[in-house]
């Protein structure tokens, strides 16, 4: 797996990897076996109002990748501060980087805080990103960084840090538990809600658990 390893920021140490290599590494391997459910890929995830583990509680988590093997996540309504665009393209090599402007960064999960991840709107497309839904993708590139400040990046962004995993059966188990509720995973809700409502917002469209 290829990452840039990027100087504490905050209360971050960034860094952006080739996207295919971490989802690679993050789920367990399995032997091959046919998928007995669903996948959620393209899903919310939202917490329960009695979730017992207190990193998760009223989290939205959009389901980046769900098979036999587990499953990854991104959670989407855990703002973290601001980030200058020049400070991050800086401390990824990026020497008199010379850009204006700032984002909005997230905790995206427990697992490799030092991970940085974009969730963009469709539009954008490199080697490195990765198809959620039709509407909405995932790159974790230091060049989409680069286009984002170069005003040629996607239209719609929420870059995150560290994601939520999954082993076999794992997720499977916990939402029969009662422990999730899944949900259309709307643009406007990642992108556009205030996210102090957006649980709100996810829990009143949940559907039926697996």
């Amino acid at each position: 797996m290829s990452a840039m390893r990027w100087p504490r920021l905050g209360v971050f140490v960034a860094a952006f990897v080739v996207q295919t290599g971490l989802l690679g590494a993050a789920l367990p391997a399995r032997p091959d076996e046919a998928a007995a459910r669903p996948s959620l890929a393209g899903e919310f995830l939202v917490a329960a109002p009695a979730m017992g583990d207190p990193r998760f509680e009223r989290t939205v988590i959009l389901i980046v990748q769900h098979d036999r093997e587990g499953a990854l996540g991104i959670v989407v309504n855990k703002p973290a501060g601001e980030q200058k665009l020049e400070s991050l393209l800086e401390a990824a090599g990026e020497k008199n980087a010379g850009v204006a402007g700032s984002v909005r960064v997230f905790s995206g999960g427990p697992v490799q805080p030092e991970v940085g991840f974009v969730v963009h709107s469709a539009e954008y497309r490199k080697r490195e990103t990765i198809a959620v839904t039709d509407r909405l993708s995932l790159t974790s590139s230091v060049e989409i960084l680069r286009d984002i400040a170069g005003k040629s990046g996607p239209a719609k962004i929420l870059v995150a840090f560290g994601y939520a995993g999954w082993g076999p059966d794992q997720l499977e188990n916990e939402i029969e538990q009662g422990a999730w509720a899944t949900a259309e995973a709307d643009p406007a809700l990642v992108f556009d809600a205030d996210r102090d409502n957006l649980w709100d917002e996810a829990w009143a469209r949940r559907t039926q658990h697996l």
